[in-house]
């Protein structure tokens, strides 16, 4: 009974070390390389999103404008402010996103307790990224 716990917690310290293994130059530059045009690609969606809301949403406001009732144009202006914040907020959590994947392929050249300190602080910097993308769009920032 104790070889075989001797033998799981052994088993256990060459997982828990081999997580903490820095990956070669070659393998983080190409993932590196990887995750910026992953990152390239979801930025440019997430733009690509918001200003499509936002054509729609000014439309809307056109088109009241043009009835000539203002309590539809003051609710399109409004839908239309909620549209952009909401527009921005989108693309700041997917750069941040970005951010937090490339920071992490970057940490794979680390190894022990500096890849580990290293994943933490992209961790608190992509947490840090979305609050502050939060507080800009509910105003509060």
């Amino acid at each position: 009974m104790k070889l075989h716990s001797l033998l799981l917690i052994i088993a256990a310290g060459v997982a828990v070390a081999a997580c903490n293994k820095a990956e070669s130059p070659a393998e983080v530059s190409h993932d590196v390389a990887d995750a910026r045009a992953d990152a390239q690609r979801d930025v440019a969606d997430a733009q690509a999103d918001a200003n499509e809301n936002l054509a729609d949403a000014q439309e809307d406001v056109a088109d009241a404008q043009a009835d000539h009732d203002t309590g539809d144009v003051a609710d399109a202006a409004q839908d239309a402010s909620e549209t952009t914040a909401e527009g921005n907020y989108k693309v700041a959590v997917a750069q941040a996103d970005a951010n937090h994947k490339i920071a992490l392929e970057k940490c794979e050249a680390m190894s022990g307790s500096a890849q580990t300190d290293c994943k933490d602080r992209a961790d608190s910097d992509y947490d840090y990224a979305k609050k502050q993308a939060e507080q800009r769009r509910d105003g509060t920032g």
